[in-house]
């Protein structure tokens, strides 16, 4: 018997433009109505993985425990990390390296924090099978 990720549930404090923030950078679409409850997904919602968010009182307080790797497509890291600081984003932590290799820890507009390493494109050959960042 086996299960699968439906969403990834983000509590925050204002749904709608964190939503919008993660829509945009990942070229999602945002699924709303009068719950205050905000989905983004790449397609109809029940078709796949989809981003939830949750409106809660409390505010984020410690570090994240889980967060979201992403591997551009079409774009390189930087392109990437770029696109995501002119969209709200802060860095966290650059770990890029002069060989080309690394990644890029940044936070949310609500300090929810995620990485962005290089794309497949951007892999030595001999690495792109394991994708390390």
């Amino acid at each position: 018997m086996t299960i699968h990720v439906h969403n990834i549930t983000f509590d925050c404090a204002d749904a709608r433009p964190l939503a919008d923030f993660w829509a945009g950078l990942l070229g999602w679409n945002v699924f709303y109505d009068d719950d205050p409850e905000v989905l983004v997904a790449p397609t109809f919602p029940q078709q796949g993985i989809g981003l939830l968010f949750i409106p809660v009182p409390e505010g984020k307080t410690a570090k994240n425990r889980v967060h979201l790797d992403f591997s551009p497509d079409g774009a390189t890291r930087d392109e990437t990390v770029e696109r995501a600081v002119a969209a709200g984003a802060t860095i966290v932590g650059d770990h890029r390296k002069d060989d080309g290799s690394g990644w890029v820890t940044l936070a949310d507009p609500e300090g929810n924090e995620f990485c962005i390493e290089r794309g497949e494109q951007e892999r030595p050959r001999e690495t792109r099978a394991i994708r390390i960042g």
